[in-house]
């Protein structure tokens, strides 16, 4: 196999460049292949004559207890079965010739199942260190603790590793989200030129080498003018071996060629990871050789993962006075919310505490594709157009945000003075409910170390070669389209209100079932009550009805006219009291009564309806029409007969017209949630219902005309007609144009 080298690394491979397998290590140790269970030794890297004095040749295919001994070979094998952080660095002696050399033997699992034994000598001086070190480590990490925000605890941690390692700079990169560094902390040598504050492209750490950062927390490169090693390839099949978790594992020549370019001649890298992801490092630069011993390494990689646990915490320190400032907001809202049955409605009585909350300066709510415009946000239109594309860009955590929407989505380029930053909620993906927050253009100068596009060379054939940068040198760019970025407790301060609007909705419904409930049993009560009442009250209203009607046929000529006049009208009352009890006591057998539900031939009903209509009515023509043959209806028959007459009576009875007609028909639906798919509609030519009472004429015993105009009546008749309709599961509902006509419509489930 051959030695990656910078001249076989192209730009349009370097991200599937396979550093995990270089075939070579750097040659400050030696590193051993071995396999289970008998430690048997596959490959060795060629340095070991240098190192140990025993050739490669010598080595293959031997157990290693014929080089380490027996007792040393059963403390390996039974590190096997630990985990390999709790047991490295072993402590390895070598005899030969009567000479003792002393090794820190590094084991670990490769990701091809072979056993990795990596050695590198130990100097008595390392080992006196440690506990100068481990007290150090003890400082850093009170010291830690008392960190107020990220930006302390970073400053406190490059001082700190500084002191620890010696090395000239040491720096904490953070990774944006577009892959792209920034510096945010820095401690050097008083000579060396600053890098604070500058950012750096996203390829200036490809792809393979940030998965490597994610598996192997620290890398050490001594000297970047060392020369690789090989490591021969697999003897069996030929395959290098997976070096992923190596601590000598060689340096792609990319990055060795990039780190020359900034003068530096040994480096290290300790990787922070936030929520499985890398975060940044802690970039350690040297412009001479520098080795370190594996007990401090493994001291940096502790204080790494110690400050990895720390981010979050300390992040949320970081402008603490505006994340209080804008908690605040949302019990306001909260309570805002809770007095209304519309979230929109509620959030709108609110415009400023809307945007507050998440520093935006517009905001669109949408129910449904009806949008409501807050602040300074795009047209309507163009907002339409980008929730449909939103549907497909929200996350599981219902929530889209960025600070360049035009990246994603070009059509933003129409509004990017109002909305070049998007932060979007989806309420419901099944109503279609969102908040959209947006936040203007904002233009920023941002200083990269050196041209961050200056990365790509063409050569004479055309082609692309990743080529290192060559200065490094402040470099300032004017970004445009951008807004400012969303800030974590934005972001969280969004998806609480999301849950609070939620909330707050699913409460309201638990609230309106518990009414239904109530309301239910209440109806229950009532028609049981009315049932009673108009029962008992029939017999003694009889009673007065009788006695007043014998008073004025035996008494009469007795009585003066104002004593006929009372018993009269005491007759009348009584009349009149009685019909309004049969009213009642009909209504409360509506609820009471069980439907006998069967196939019912709507026409025959009609047909017996107008049957009737025709012998009431022989004075005067009556048209009856209907358009198209009713349908097959599964219903109480007497029942709805009662709601077609009812109907068609009232068209009759309301009706000034010199040529009355009535027309019934159905109408198709499309079949809905309820399980409707038709309705029926009742229509006429009379004067109409003014808009004013469309919504009081189903009340019982109301009445739009005096008793004495249009026949009378009860006021009970529409009132009975929606029980009915409501007992068989559908609704009825009224258009009218006063003066022309009105159309009832019924459905039935």
């Amino acid at each position: 196999m051959d030695i990656v080298t910078a001249a076989n690394v192209t730009l349009t491979n370097c991200d599937k460049e396979q550093i995990h397998i270089p075939g070579s290590i750097q040659p400050h140790g030696v590193l051993f292949v071995l396999r289970e269970p008998q430690l048997g030794i596959v490959q060795v890297s060629q340095n070991t004559e240098d190192l140990i004095g025993i050739s490669p040749d010598d080595l293959v295919g031997e157990p290693l207890v014929n080089l380490l001994g027996q007792q040393q070979s059963e403390l390996i094998t039974h590190c096997l079965a630990k985990d390999f952080e709790q047991v490295n660095p072993l402590k390895i002696t070598l005899t030969l010739d009567n000479q003792k050399y002393l090794f820190n033997g590094i084991v670990h699992r490769s990701p091809d199942s072979y056993i990795i034994l990596e050695l590198e000598p130990l100097t008595s001086s390392q080992d006196n260190k440690f506990f100068q070190f481990y007290q150090m480590t003890k400082g850093t990490l009170s010291k830690m603790q008392n960190a107020f925000n990220l930006q302390d605890l970073s400053k406190i941690i490059v001082e700190e590793i500084k002191a620890l390692t010696g090395f000239d700079r040491v720096m904490v990169y953070r990774f944006a989200p577009d892959k792209s560094g920034h510096v945010i902390a820095e401690t050097k040598r008083d000579d060396l030129t600053a890098f604070l504050g500058l950012h750096y492209p996203a390829t200036d750490i490809p792809q393979p080498a940030r998965r490597l950062y994610q598996l192997n927390l620290l890398r050490l490169i001594p000297d970047l003018d060392y020369q690789p090693v090989e490591l021969p390839p697999n003897p069996e099949d030929h395959q290098p071996f997976d070096l992923s978790y190596s601590v000598l594992r060689s340096v792609s020549p990319i990055h060795i060629e990039y780190l020359k370019n900034m003068g530096v001649q040994a480096s290290m890298s300790i990787s922070l990871i936030q929520n499985q992801k890398l975060w940044g490092l802690i970039a350690c630069h040297h412009y001479s050789p520098k080795y370190l011993s594996y007990e401090i390494r493994t001291a940096c990689e502790f204080l790494g993962q110690v400050i990895s646990l720390e981010i979050d915490s300390k992040e949320e320190n970081q402008d603490l006075d505006y994340k209080q400032s804008i908690k605040m907001i949302h019990p306001q809202l909260i309570e805002i919310l809770s007095q209304t049955d519309d979230w929109v409605e509620g959030l709108g009585r609110s415009p400023k505490n809307l945007l507050n909350l998440v520093g935006a300066q517009g905001a669109i709510l949408s129910i449904e594709g009806e949008l409501t415009q807050i602040g300074t946000t795009p047209q309507k239109s163009d907002s339409s157009l980008l929730i449909q594309w939103l549907k497909t860009k929200i996350n599981e955590q219902n929530i889209f945000y960025t600070d360049c929407l035009i990246k994603e989505y070009a059509a933003a380029a129409d509004f990017t003075q109002v909305g070049s930053g998007l932060l979007a909620l989806e309420i419901s993906k099944i109503r279609e409910h969102y908040i959209l927050w947006f936040r203007p253009e904002v233009l920023q100068t941002v200083n990269w170390a050196g041209n961050p596009s200056k990365g790509v060379k063409v050569e004479a054939d055309g082609s692309l070669i990743l080529s290192p940068r060559q200065s490094f040198n402040l470099w300032k760019e004017t970004v445009k389209y951008t807004s400012l970025p969303w800030k974590n407790c934005e972001i969280k301060e969004a998806i609480e209100l999301k849950n609070t609007i939620i909330d707050i909705v699913l409460r309201k419904v638990d609230e309106l079932a518990q009414l239904n409930l109530e309301l239910q049993r209440s109806n229950i009560e009532l028609d049981a009550f009315a049932y009673v009442a108009s029962h008992d009250l029939k017999e003694p209203l009889r009673g007065i009805h009788n006695y007043s009607t014998f008073l004025l046929e035996d008494y009469a000529q007795i009585l003066d006219q104002e004593g006929i006049y009372k018993l009269q009208t005491l007759v009348r009352l009584s009349k009149r009291m009685e019909e309004l009890i049969n009213v009642l006591l009909t209504y409360s057998r509506l609820g009471r009564t069980e439907l006998a539900l069967q196939p019912t031939d709507a026409e025959k009903l009609i047909k017996n309806i107008e049957n009737v209509v025709n012998i009431n009515q022989a004075d005067e023509e009556i048209e009856i029409r209907i358009p198209r043959p009713l349908p097959l209806i599964a219903c109480d028959p007497i029942l709805v007969a009662q709601v077609f007459d009812n109907l068609i009576q009232n068209a009759i009875k309301y009706n000034n017209s010199p040529q009355k007609w009535v027309e019934i028909g159905w109408l198709d639906l499309q079949t809905n949630e309820a399980g409707e798919n038709f309705a029926f509609y009742v229509k006429d030519n009379g004067i109409g219902i003014r808009e004013k009472h469309l919504d009081v004429i189903f009340r019982i015993f109301k009445r739009l005309h005096g008793q004495s105009k249009y026949g009378g009546g009860t006021g009970a008749g529409l009132t009975i007609v929606k029980k009915i309709v409501e007992r068989h599961g559908g609704k009825i509902w009224v258009e009218s144009i006063y003066g022309e006509g009105t159309i009832f419509y019924f459905t039935l489930k």
